[in-house]
């Protein structure tokens, strides 16, 4: 943690400060930024300031009152409510506006962490509570050079076994023996393993009407056999299996046979969508123009929405990846969320619109980082339906 920058951002944000809240190690994010792990199960609640100007400063129950020992800064001691209520008021003493892991209305989850009531607490001490989703991004969602590195190689080693699911299937296919979406699956994984890389769930292997279900993942129980004619959708997401390695996070599709007319239709329009999204990003990081995640999303959204597709598009664009392959940085979503927060260099993020038709379903998905100028696909892109 480097207290000296993350005291620049908040006089920037024209914040007194950023209060950290924590019980039961509910907030992974505020361990993460402040760079410590509990040395034990955290049974009582902790608070830690990091003013504007000035030194933190903790408070911490009886019971635990070392739990905040890593970090600089004093730290008072409460056992009673009372005590907490009053350690806290005098924390928060002089303080107008502070950030918190709260997102106005729940808006973006994966920075509400939280509770009401602790947020109530605060603004009974007559403070406002700002939201630190941004304050987030620039301390959790920024990759460095190693963070990049990583990320670059989990995608050589994913484009690899996902070349070799594909020829996979069609071997299999095309000598007429059986093939489930499961042992799809289980392939991947396992060249995963042999690869080097981790993944906590996944792929997403599906054919035909399974492939317009988003999230659908097939297991023993619940599979469909791949046949020739059948459209198939591999969404595969893993990182190197090393510490503080990244996620690259990609999906395909392909057709076992001749595509359709319908099916080149809409591949087409979905790639497009994808390519306008891209070219987006790409324009305003070369000028150094402001772009909000929601912008993103409505390159992408009003291209599938002009060919009178948009009520088969469901789900958001495109998501912050990081550490976890849903990572805490600004998505490309005006769909689920109005995503404000600016695209910032050193992050990487999912471009990844789809169509979902009942008989079918297209997704193409790329992750795109963005750079001090420049703004790049760090990975293969895929320009037709493969032929398998």
């Amino acid at each position: 943690m480097n207290v000296a920058e993350i005291q620049s951002e908040l006089r920037q944000d024209k914040l007194d400060g950023w209060l950290f809240f924590d019980h039961h190690q509910r907030d992974a994010l505020a361990y993460r930024v402040l760079g410590f792990a509990p040395a034990r199960h955290v049974t009582r609640r902790w608070y830690y300031l990091i003013p504007a100007e000035g030194e933190p400063a903790g408070l911490v129950h009886n019971v635990e009152s070392g739990m905040l020992d890593a970090l600089p800064g004093a730290k008072a001691r409460y056992s009673s409510w009372q005590e907490q209520i009053a350690g806290l008021r005098n924390l928060l003493s002089g303080r107008r506006r502070i950030a918190m892991q709260y997102s106005p209305q729940c808006a973006i989850p994966y920075v509400s962490m939280v509770d009401a009531g602790t947020v109530e607490l605060v603004r009974d001490m007559g403070v406002e509570v700002i939201s630190s989703a941004d304050l987030i991004q620039r301390f959790e969602a920024r990759w460095n050079e190693q963070s990049l590195e990583s990320h670059l190689e989990a995608g050589r080693r994913v484009d690899k076994v996902r070349r070799e699911a594909f020829e996979m299937i069609g071997a299999r296919v095309h000598a007429g023996q059986p093939l489930s979406e499961y042992e799809v699956k289980q392939f991947v994984r396992s060249e995963f393993q042999r690869a080097g890389l981790f993944t906590s769930d996944g792929p997403i292997v599906g054919v035909n009407a399974n492939a317009s279900n988003p999230h659908y993942e097939p297991t023993a129980e619940m599979t469909a056999q791949v046949r020739p004619g059948d459209f198939v959708l591999i969404d595969m997401w893993a990182k190197l299996d090393q510490p503080h390695s990244v996620y690259y996070d990609i999906t395909w599709t392909g057709v076992c046979g001749e595509a359709t007319p319908e099916m080149r239709n809409i591949f087409g329009i979905v790639h497009e969508a994808r390519d306008r999204a891209i070219e987006r990003v790409k324009k305003a990081t070369a000028a150094s123009v402001e772009l909000r995640g929601f912008e993103v999303d409505d390159a992408a959204r009003g291209y599938i929405r002009e060919k009178g597709f948009d009520q088969y598009f469901v789900h958001r664009t495109g998501h912050s990846i990081g550490e976890d392959v849903h990572g805490s940085g600004a998505n490309m979503d005006n769909l689920e969320t109005h995503d404000e927060r600016k695209i910032i260099p050193w992050t990487c993020f999912s471009i990844e619109p789809g169509i979902y038709l009942p008989a079918f379903g297209v997704r193409s998905e790329v992750n795109v980082f963005v750079g001090e100028k420049e703004a790049r696909v760090t990975g293969e892109i895929q320009w037709e339906l493969i032929s398998i």
